[in-house]
Order: C-alpha cells, then sequence, then structure tokens
C-alpha cells in the first residue's frame, strides 16, 4: 500500500473528536500523544522531540524537519509560557490552531500530537481553577497533557492526578511528573515514581509518560551534572509492568551524547526542547545540543546574518536591559516581540524556521533516533482502526489498598529528599 493511501486513511480514523470538530476539512494528522508514544517504542532506542513552541518560527521549522526525518512529532508549551498568565504568544488556547495552519499550508503529513505541558498544580488551592480550565483546551485542541503536580507532596501529588483524570479524555496522551526540576537536588527516586505510578494504576489511570528530576535543569545549563542516565534507566525498569514511559525535561544543556544514552538506554520517548529552540529562532550561537554559548560578560552571543535581523536583536536586548533581566530572563521577550518579529521581511522571518529546521533536523535524526516513527505511527492508527490506542497496561494494583487514607498513609513511609524549597522555574 503506497504511503498516500497510509495517510489518507491514517487523515480519516486517526484524528481524535476535538481536531474533527474543530478542523472538520484539515489535512493535518493531529493525533492523540498516545500515538507519538507508541511509535517510538515500536522503534526501540528512540525518542521524539516534544518541540516547545514559543514562537511560531519554532512550529514551523520543527515541523519542516519532520517531515524531513519521517519522525513523529510533538508541539507544546507550558503553563507558565502559555497559560493565563503567558509570556508566549503561542498558547494551550492557539497552539493547535497555528500547528494546524502550518501543516496545511506546507503539507505535513507527520503525525502531530499537540502537548499542554507543566500543567502546573503548585498547591491544593489550584485545584478548582484547574478543573474549570481543562476542558477548555482540549475543546481548543489539545491532545495531550502533563499534570504537573510534582511540587506538592507525594501524596498530595497523587491525590491531584486521581483529582483532575476524570477531566482527560481517555482517548489523550497523559504524562505526570514526580520530583521538581532541580538539576542535582532532591533527584527522582524508584520508591516515590512508584508510589505515584502504582497509585494512579489502582484507580484506573495508565499515564504514557513520567517526568523525573534525574539531574537537569530548566534554561540554560549552567554545570555539568546533566542527566543521570543509570537512575532514570532503573527507575524505568521498576515502572514497566505499568506501561509507563519516560518523558525527559530539561533536555538544552545535556550533551548530545548524553542524550543518546537516554535514547538507547532507557525507555523515554519524549524529550522536551525548549530554550534550546528559542535560541535558535533568534540566531544565539549555541552548541551543537544548543545551550547557548555566552561571551566573557555572560552575555548571549548574536550570529551575525541568522535568526533575527539586527535591528531586532538590538531592539530586544534593549529592551531587556531596560527590564533589568539577565540571559535567563530573555525568555519573556516572546511575547512583546512576537508581532515585531513576524513584521520583519519574509527573508528574515524564513531564516529564522530554517536555522530550527536544520537543528531539529539533527536532533531527530543524529541524537534521538526518531526518523522512521511517522511511519510506523500511521501504521499503528490502521492497526488499531481507530485515534484511541488505549492504554498500555491493566489494573495491577488493588484499589482497596490505595484509598485516599491509605494513600496518605503510605506516603508517611515514604524515604524521599525533595532538595531545597522554592518556586523552580517549569
Amino acid at each position: 500500500m503506497c504511503m498516500t493511501n497510509h495517510f489518507d486513511q491514517a487523515l480519516e480514523i486517526g484524528r481524535p473528536p476535538n481536531i474533527k470538530k474543530l478542523f472538520p476539512h484539515s489535512h493535518a494528522l493531529i493525533v492523540s500523544g498516545k500515538v507519538i508514544d507508541r511509535a517510538l517504542l515500536a522503534k526501540g532506542g528512540a525518542m521524539t522531540m516534544a518541540a516547545n513552541g514559543r514562537n511560531i518560527f519554532i512550529i514551523r521549522g520543527a515541523l519542516l524537519a519532520a517531515q524531513r526525518a519521517d519522525a513523529a512529532l510533538i508541539i507544546e508549551i507550558a503553563r507558565s509560557e502559555g497559560g493565563a498568565s503567558a509570556y508566549c504568544a503561542v498558547n494551550y488556547w492557539n497552539m493547535a490552531r497555528q500547528v494546524d495552519a502550518l501543516c496545511n499550508e506546507l503539507g505535513i503529513t507527520v503525525p502531530v500530537a499537540i502537548h499542554a505541558d507543566h500543567y502546573g498544580i503548585k498547591k491544593e488551592a489550584d485545584l478548582p481553577q484547574a478543573r474549570i480550565e481543562i476542558p477548555t483546551i482540549f475543546e481548543a485542541g489539545i491532545t495531550s497533557i502533563a499534570i504537573d503536580a510534582s511540587h506538592l507532596a507525594d501524596d498530595l501529588n497523587l491525590l491531584a492526578n486521581i483529582d483532575l483524570n476524570g477531566l482527560i479524555p481517555s482517548w489523550a496522551g497523559l504524562e505526570t511528573e514526580v520530583g521538581e526540576i532541580k538539576g542535582s537536588q532532591g533527584l527522582s527516586t524508584v520508591d516515590d515514581a512508584s508510589f505515584l505510578i502504582k497509585g494512579l494504576n489502582a484507580h484506573g489511570i495508565c499515564p504514557d509518560w513520567i517526568a523525573l528530576n534525574n539531574g537537569t535543569t530548566h534554561g540554560l545549563e549552567a554545570n555539568s551534572q546533566g542527566i543521570q542516565v543509570e537512575l532514570t534507566a532503573a527507575i524505568h525498569k521498576a515502572l514497566a509492568p505499568y506501561g509507563t514511559s519516560g518523558a525527559q525535561h530539561g533536555t538544552s544543556g545535556n550533551s548530545s551524547e548524553r542524550l543518546r544514552a537516554i535514547a538507547k538506554q532507557t525507555s523515554t520517548t519524549k524529550a522536551n526542547v525548549a530554550t534550546a529552540l528559542q535560541m535558535v529562532s533568534w540566531g544565539v550561537e549555541v552548541n551543537d545540543y544548543g545551550n547557548a554559548i555566552l561571551d566573557d560578560n555572560g552575555n548571549l552571543k548574536k550570529v551575525t546574518g541568522e535568526g533575527v535581523s539586527e535591528e531586532s536583536w538590538e531592539q530586544m536586548t534593549t529592551y531587556a536591559e531596560s527590564k533589568g533581566w539577565k540571559t535567563g530572563d530573555y525568555k519573556k521577550l516572546n511575547l512583546p516581540f512576537e508581532p515585531r518579529l513576524l513584521g520583519q521581511p519574509r527573508e528574515i522571518r524564513e531564516r529564522m524556521s530554517k536555522r530550527v529546521e536544520d537543528f531539529v533536523y539533527t536532533m531527530l535524526t543524529e541524537v534521538f533516533y526518531a526518523q522512521g516513527s511517522a511511519t510506523l505511527a500511521r501504521e499503528l492508527i490502521l492497526q488499531a482502526g481507530s485515534y484511541d490506542l488505549g492504554p498500555k497496561a491493566g489494573r495491577i494494583e488493588d484499589p482497596g489498598q490505595w484509598t485516599r487514607e491509605a494513600i496518605i498513609e503510605r506516603a508517611k513511609g515514604l524515604v524521599v529528599d525533595k532538595g531545597a524549597a522554592g518556586d523552580f522555574d517549569d
């Protein structure tokens, strides 16, 4: 059967109900996050990029790269970046529309999931708003979500995930998280990860991914600690009976060698890339794995003739200086400058996206080993005959042993180091 027929059939049956309703005449194969996870599992020893779409140039470049690589792809934004208090123009409610429009414009045929990353629950008082808001983002085209209550104690994290699960369509991709992303502090353990996944299993919840604090940080990497591959592999092995894959956060500061190890030696299928793509789109000088290279004064170095125009870069840096922002705060430039960057000449806009495309293509093919996963994803849809691939594991744990009271009591026996307190960025 030719690829065109495969695509047409996958398009007919592979798009979830919310996507069909929003885009009834679309030729964009927007799918559940479950499809992406299963495709990378089917390939084995591979993961794909969850490209953080802080601007439209990133989304465009990532889609073009995935098409070149025949790689299934995730486009995502976190609540801090694209929620109700967004610092990016791309948000939970317009991301699917942008992806759909670009896929149709560019002739993209690879399957793409639309992921609400780090839907953060930092205190129990956040739950009422979450109950209102989560249905609205699925109405807007989200096909996958990460419930991140990792800021809470282990019992409250588990209970928050259980509380909110009924608001998430059963067909949607689901990620959960244990341990805040704090670098070398508060590393996740087999015990606290197992506590979360076993408790969810008892309630009939089978997350597609779990994110860990396995040694990374968000943003620019300031030390060489990086991902702890052996720790990650040990946790994934313990969770294997529950069908939980890994989601790797904080990739931007990790070497390509370490990322290859995560792909080959663990059960990771999803690798979040955020800061690197932002810097690449702007034309900032980066190393081979996307960490920005700073000058002797600790400032970002712009590559002449790449990314944004020199005039736009001067405006951006001047604006940041007026706000007293350091390099880690430059992400806040996304919202005020998106209209200005869209108003640049076509050749500037195209080189921004092209730089992202080339970077993402290299990561997908030479680091993540994701090439060919798009074909596998389409085949999985056809085999299932549905947009819903179902859970990867059945119920193993006894629900009677995981009541609210039992969860609170069990959590008292966990011996975990949560690391230093503070508001760690997600």
